[in-house]
């Protein structure tokens, strides 16, 4: 459908659309780590499944997103997004009711791929029915807003039915939601296709999928067990020789899954780069927080999600005070603005401790939301923006790759910093018996599950013991997460230092819009500006 025939209201409509399923997936997401006490009591995860708990997810998602976005251009959009709602719908039903952690780590496996088919749908939909720039940024930054707000109601709704309920009951609640975003986009979403899609390469699939799940296990067992370890050198292997063979064969066959061209341009590269440092410093945030608040701290699962909701709202307002910011400082030093203050945010948590009160969190909380929410808003409309329409599924595939790849980066590497450091700096106390040295030594959640089996006095010790190295991890966590968003932010300065603050649609694929590399080898062929 052409979208100068689509009215304002149904415009905003379709936002709202994509906004509910976003919404149901960045719940589903952050809801998870409060459940993580509660399913640890039930199912008795290890320390490693429960990463892989929290990581599978987020690594289907990455693995099977530009499947998807090509998939999407070929059969329609909205035909995908309903199938994914559906899909989503039906997955978290087996999530909810899994009986064990090998169960657990399937189901929420498969949970990933449904959600892979709705969020390049999302954004390539927006692509597609936003035409003016001004707007164009509006929208994105409204719905990048409602994502950080998801993330910070996820704990709220997650800690209202844990106080009740089951820890299966935060996924149980996806199903009237994503009924419900099905119904909505049935009526009111547009369809739009790629008018030239491109056929789905069967060989590219597999190698994509290999190459980052091979990565990802890698560093998972480096950092759980050390890099000398055979499966960590097979799996790095297989990795990069399957994401070498997999680069090589987009760049050579007609049908790539990826098209290699958009990174051709610095405002689409410097933007998904931004983008994929700052998943990977901010989701790790969550699944630190959930356990520091409540096996740290010791509050309840409602009072635990309460307390992160200031952050989403703050995110939310950073979102929406990313346009009018482009306006008075150019794109290049929004994003990396908001970066150095979600670094000093990074950094302030870090005055936290094992028996901090609610205002020194909320120093760290504020500008890391405010900064976060500010970044991500503008790479995002500009990675949009920087393409043209035919190309928004294949753009909006491969940004959802990196920022999902970087969020199971985050969760993995940062998770097995703070596990890394825990076990570093844990001092098992006198009193508890040896067989039981190993459990205090492995996680928290271990160690406070032994201290409910020993004498008060040496249980009050292993419960200090634990939380004070549970405390030094996450602030070397943290200090990492630092770090990396002030890395994005220089990243962002160099290569978005070209990108106008205004990018028409008409000229979204052109070289002077686009920030293309201005190396001769390096522009688009005559085709590929053909098609621009």
């Amino acid at each position: 459908m052409d979208s100068s025939q689509i009215s304002p209201a149904r415009k905003w409509a379709t936002v709202a659309v994509g906004c509910l399923a976003t919404l149901v997936l960045s719940v589903d997401l952050t809801a998870l780590h409060l459940a993580i006490p509660g399913l640890v009591a039930d199912i008795d995860p290890s320390a490693n499944q429960i990463l892989w708990i929290a990581d599978s997810y987020g690594f289907a998602l990455a693995g099977f997103l530009i499947t998807m976005g090509v998939l999407g251009d070929r059969i329609g959009r909205k035909k995908l997004f309903l199938i994914g709602t559906l899909a989503f719908a039906a997955t978290s039903l087996l999530t909810a009711y899994a009986w064990n952690a090998e169960t657990l780590i399937v189901a929420r496996t498969l949970l990933g791929v449904a959600g892979a088919t709705i969020m390049p749908s999302t954004l390539s939909i927006t692509r597609n029915v936003f035409t003016d720039p001004k707007e164009r940024t509006a929208a994105v930054g409204v719905a990048m807003g409602v994502g950080a707000l998801g993330v910070g109601l996820g704990p709220v709704f997650g800690g209202l039915l844990l106080d009740h309920f089951w820890w299966g009951s935060v996924f149980l609640i996806n199903v009237p939601l994503m009924a419900a975003a099905f119904v909505a986009g049935l009526v009111i979403l547009p369809e739009s296709r790629d008018p030239r899609p491109a056929r789905l390469d069967v060989v590219s699939v597999p190698l994509s999928i290999l190459g980052v799940i091979g990565f990802v296990y890698a560093i998972k067992e480096a950092a759980a067990g050390g890099v000398l370890q055979g499966r960590v050198a097979v799996a790095l292997v297989v990795g990069l020789v399957a994401a070498a063979a997999f680069i090589r064969r987009q760049r050579r066959i007609d049908n790539p899954l990826i098209d290699v061209s958009l990174f051709r341009r610095k405002a689409f590269t410097g933007s998904v780069l931004a983008n994929m440092m700052s998943m990977f410093a901010l989701v790790a945030q969550s699944l630190l927080f959930a356990q520091y608040f409540q096996l740290v701290l010791g509050w309840s699962p409602l009072k635990s999600g309460l307390a992160g909701l200031p952050g989403g709202v703050c995110a939310m307002l950073g979102g929406v005070a990313a346009a009018p910011l482009i306006t008075a400082l150019g794109r290049a030093r929004v994003v990396a603005l908001g970066m150095t203050v979600a670094a000093a945010g990074f950094s302030l948590y870090t005055l936290s401790g094992a028996s901090s009160n609610y205002p020194v969190l909320m120093l760290g909380m504020v500008p890391c939301a405010l900064g976060m929410g500010m970044a991500m808003t503008v790479t995002g409309d500009t990675i949009l923006a920087s393409v043209p329409k035919d190309r928004a599924g294949a753009a909006s595939a491969i940004s959802e790759t990196a920022t999902e790849l970087g969020a199971a980066l985050g969760m993995a590497v940062l998770g097995s910093i703070l596990n890394a450091v825990y076990r570093g700096s844990v001092d098992v106390p006198a009193g508890v018996p040896q067989e039981s040295h190993g459990a205090v030594e492995d996680s928290i959640g271990s160690a406070l599950h032994v201290a409910g089996t020993l004498p008060g006095d040496v249980a009050a010790r292993v419960v200090d013991a634990a939380r004070s190295a549970y405390v030094d991890g996450m602030h070397m966590a943290l200090l990492t997460s630092a770090a990396l968003a002030l890395a994005a932010g220089l990243a962002a300065l160099v290569l978005l230092r070209d990108v106008p603050k205004v990018l028409d649609d008409e000229a979204g694929g052109s070289a002077e819009t686009a920030g293309d590399l201005d190396t001769p080898a390096l522009q688009d062929s005559p085709r590929e500006q053909t098609l621009a």
